[in-house]
């Protein structure tokens, strides 16, 4: 079993592949195989012991009818094999749910919705897309043919693919939930056994493995790391994160669910992809600097790189992609003694709202990709969380539009500002879970109403409606921030009626349209202008509580207001005046900070890719435009001794007064890492 590498350069290899292929495997040279990753500068491959298709590429015992019919050699093994050689580790690949050989000989093993369908692909559409249910026999299954590859190969880890929740009623579930008492025709009941369902199999299906192979590194995948994971995470070595930006998830997902994932204990590996598109975009090659900047992204946020990449049958790597990859990760190997054992330098602790609304594979809330969106773009350093993070170890806490509060979070976040937090919340965030209430008095605000219902007989608040029919305005009072005049903006969505405490500072005030825009009363083509009367409190301070009475954070996903980015974060400068590192580069740059105490130094990571929207399905990245003379302030508790440009070597001038050492970079050419050590003692 070959050691972990210092920083994973991974190429995560698919190989689902049709027994319609001929020849599968024909032109596969090991000892090219192993040499082209090799010269790429990969350390980990994973590769494939069986695929969605439900064929096996190994000398199979238990499914010895599932060797792909045109494949004549123990390809896995061979795969294996010739990478130890090279020192590269090979972690094995095998699939869950989707297995269409398993489907087409169990169809009993499905899983059935409420409705009585089957779940997935109808038979007369192309895919593989039907999932098993873990809850039947296939659960055994899976526990012989993990023991089988373990028995059988070296094994360097187990990366288990394709499992997430399911609300299946079939019944092997039916009798699981009657077995605790619970209604199978509750639909709550039915997505809380899915979600246990599949805590349980990982726990399990982790512990069986180790219990064979003590320390064997273990992941499973379902394209969504999220809340669910906290309660499971030791059944984890790592989080391989798949989110390929162009597949679907976009270039927000990473940085949300990496900052969450990376509080939960295991370790955190990035996974894009070296396709245009998504997995199984055969001869295509992503733009090398959307590539640099994917993997380059992981190593500013102190995670391992891997990248996707799909054989092909023939058995033969495409040399261009690993032209690409090579160059990429040839970076990567220069810059990893700055990036091994990093740890991330934050501030900030942004409650996830997924923890209240929900959300999944390229389905986050668009309240937490706004806040991560400003934040990133505001230069600031922080976790995504949820409410059973440790809340000491952050400055300030950001309650995106949609926190409600238990009555145990509300007692929490009260000993939190007790002992010196600060909080900035919006929207909903703050109320309790159950009514129409604030939790705290803390907040400095109090419901007045549920303001308008639209056409529909719906609540007007907080929802998106095309021509703005809610819109309100909001006119920020002097002291909250100059970089806005004291006029009118717009808040197009519209937020929760309050009214402030006594003792509370207003920020901001609320101002009023003529009216809202009904089939009765319209002006122009959108919202009504502004009547100048004001009608209560948009912003609200009390003690180290900022409250915005509008969903700032879903505004600025949906549309991205300069001014409501601009207020939030003179709210957040307000509360957090001495943040961890500031910036002079534009809103473009993302600036992240790592520490490696083994080398007593911290770590800047400045990056500026630009993805643009050049099609109408997804962003990338083409252009690397340079940037010059970006000054930069790192908050330090230590005498600065050098300040270096690395992996180049270059020292810097540096101006260090109390607690914080300031210096200038030259030039970022898309990533740039700069190194702040203490003085020698």
């Amino acid at each position: 079993m070959q050691s972990s590498p210092t920083v994973l350069r991974q190429i995560h290899l698919d190989f689902h592949t049709s027994g319609l292929i001929p020849g599968v495997g024909a032109d596969f040279d090991p000892a090219g195989f192993a040499k082209t990753l090799a010269d790429a500068h990969v350390n980990s491959v994973l590769c494939f012991a069986r695929c969605h298709h439900g064929w096996v590429y190994y000398d199979s015992t238990q499914l010895a009818d599932r060797k792909h019919p045109t494949l004549d050699r123990a390809l896995l093994a061979e795969q294996i094999d010739a990478c130890h050689a090279l020192g590269i580790r090979v972690p094995i690949y095998t699939t869950v749910q989707w297995d269409d050989l398993t489907v087409q000989a169990h169809p009993e093993w499905r899983i059935v919705l409420a409705d009585g369908r089957l779940e997935g692909t109808p038979p007369f559409e192309a895919g593989f897309y039907r999932k098993l249910c873990l809850n039947s026999p296939f659960r055994d299954f899976m526990k012989e043919h993990a023991a089988e590859i373990l028995a059988s190969l070296p094994v360097d880890g187990l990366y288990f693919d394709f499992i997430r929740p399911d609300h299946c009623v079939c019944g092997y579930c039916r009798r699981g939930m009657r077995e605790r008492g619970w209604d199978p025709s509750d639909a709550r009941r039915v997505e809380q056994f899915g979600v246990e369902t599949v805590n349980d199999f990982e726990l399990e299906l982790s512990a069986f493995v180790r219990s064979i192979q003590p320390g064997c590194p273990v992941t499973y995948n379902g394209g969504h790391v999220g809340l669910r994971h906290r309660t499971v995470a030791e059944a984890y070595t790592q989080f391989e994160l798949e989110t390929l930006p162009s597949g679907g998830w976009g270039y927000m997902y990473f940085p949300v669910t990496g900052r969450y994932a990376r509080t939960l204990g295991p370790d955190v590996v990035g996974t894009t992809g070296k396709f245009h598109t998504t997995w199984g975009d055969f001869h295509s090659t992503k733009n090398p600097a959307a590539l640099e900047y994917e993997v380059f992204r992981m190593l500013a946020q102190g995670a391992g790189c891997s990248i996707g990449d799909q054989l092909h049958p023939k058995g033969v790597l495409d040399p261009e992609t690993y032209r690409v990859v090579g160059d990429v990760y040839a970076q990567v190997e220069h810059k990893e003694p700055w990036c091994a054992q990093a740890l991330p330098r934050v501030d900030i602790g942004v409650f996830n709202p997924e923890e209240n609304l929900g959300g999944g594979v390229m389905n986050l809330p668009p309240g937490i990709q706004g806040a991560v969106r400003m934040l990133v773009e505001g230069g600031h350093q922080f976790d995504v969380i949820d409410s059973a993070a440790d809340l000491a170890r952050y400055r300030l806490l950001v309650l995106p539009d949609h926190i409600r509060l238990t009555p145990v979070v509300a007692a929490k976040l009260r000993r939190y500002l007790d002992d010196g937090g600060s909080v900035v919340a919006s929207y909903e965030s703050g109320l309790a879970v159950e009514g129409d209430d604030f939790a705290l008095a803390e907040w400095g605000v109090q419901v007045e109403s549920d303001g308008p219902r639209d056409s529909r007989g719906e609540p007007a608040r907080g929802k998106v409606y095309d021509r703005h029919d809610y819109c309100q305005y909001l006119r920020p009072r002097t002291g909250l921030t100059d970089r806005l005049p004291t006029v009118e903006h717009p808040m197009y969505i519209r937020g929760l009626d309050v009214s402030a405490s006594p003792d509370a500072e207003i920020l901001a005030d609320l101002v009023l349209p003529y009216f809202d825009r009904t089939w009765e009363h319209y002006i122009s083509h959108l919202q009504a202008p502004s009547t100048g009367e004001t009608a209560g409190p948009a912003v609200v301070r009390r003690g180290r509580v900022v409250y915005f009475c509008h969903p700032i954070h879903t505004q600025y996903e949906t549309n991205a207001p300069r001014w409501v980015k601009t207020v939030f974060l003179a709210a957040v400068g307000l509360l957090l005046p001495d943040p961890v590192v500031r910036h002079g580069g534009p809103s473009t740059l993302e600036v992240s900070v790592t520490s490696q105490p083994q080398h007593r130094r911290d770590v800047v990571h400045l990056l500026h890719y630009i993805p643009e929207r050049r099609g109408t399905e997804f962003d990338t990245v083409e252009d690397v435009l340079p940037l010059f003379d970006v000054d930069v302030s790192l908050r330090t508790t230590t005498e600065t001794g050098s300040v270096r440009l690395e992996p180049q070597g270059v020292d810097l001038p540096f101006h260090q007064i109390g607690s914080r050492v300031d210096f200038a970079v030259p030039r970022i050419d898309g990533h740039q890492m700069v190194a702040v050590t203490p003085r020698e003692r």
